[in-house]
């Protein structure tokens, strides 16, 4: 980062802002304060249609690891907001086209939709994502230290 006082923003983006995003969002909060990076790291979560609340299935699975996604509403988020992130994290339903000549490091994270899916399969779903948030704020928290 190019001053001390500028924050890592990462963007977790689908269609909906309901599911995948959701879980990714949750995620990246509790590693940025199992790390320390509250005042380092700033968490977007949005969508490119927002639906009206988060999947059913997903705050069931997430409240099995003790998260309350119940009080949460999806948002949509613009393709500027985007733009203007170091990390844009896609769900595997985006046909954004990003410009990505001001550093924007994209990640098609290419994951199934939870909606309409089985408990077990939307637990596997969530499983990706911890694995995949956790990787992603690994090489953050390394940025963050240069």
């Amino acid at each position: 980062m190019s001053e001390d006082s500028a924050k890592v923003q990462v963007v977790f983006m689908c269609v909906q802002d309901a599911g995948r995003s959701q879980m990714s969002t949750t995620f990246a909060e509790r590693e940025r304060e199992r790390r320390g990076l509250e005042d380092r790291v700033e968490i977007l979560t949005g969508g490119t249609h927002p639906a009206d609340h988060v999947h059913d299935i997903v705050v069931e699975v997430m409240s099995e690891e003790g998260f309350d996604l119940s009080d949460r509403v999806p948002q949509g988020i613009s393709t500027e907001e985007l733009e203007s992130c170091e990390y844009v994290a896609t769900m595997g339903c985006s046909t954004l086209q990003l410009d990505t000549s001001a550093g924007v490091d994209v990640r098609d994270w290419a994951l199934n939709d939870p909606d309409w899916k089985d408990l077990d399969r939307v637990r596997d779903i969530r499983d990706e994502i911890e694995e995949r948030v956790i990787a992603l704020f690994d090489e953050i928290e390394e940025q963050t230290h240069e």
